[in-house]
């Protein structure tokens, strides 16, 4: 049996960052809070949809993985 290691882009994540999480029909721009299995945790987040006004969220929003086209993380400056 032969063991495979690689590199796995998805472990490498922005936890604790500020982000936009971009799926194909909108994106949440807010704080990547914790990864739990499939599932993407994000705080502090504003929807944006296209031809729409950005729209504040309350609490935290969860995200599939499988819906995520990419993540951008957001730098100072």
């Amino acid at each position: 049996m032969a063991v495979v290691w690689g590199w796995f882009p998805w472990r490498r994540t922005a936890v604790r960052r500020r982000v936009v999480v971009n799926l194909a029909d909108k994106a949440f721009a807010g704080v990547l809070w914790a990864k739990r299995g499939p599932l993407l945790v994000l705080r502090d987040v504003t929807l944006m949809q296209h031809g729409a006004a950005d729209t504040p969220m309350d609490g935290e929003v969860i995200v599939e993985r499988s819906r995520v086209e990419f993540i951008q993380a957001v730098t100072g400056g």
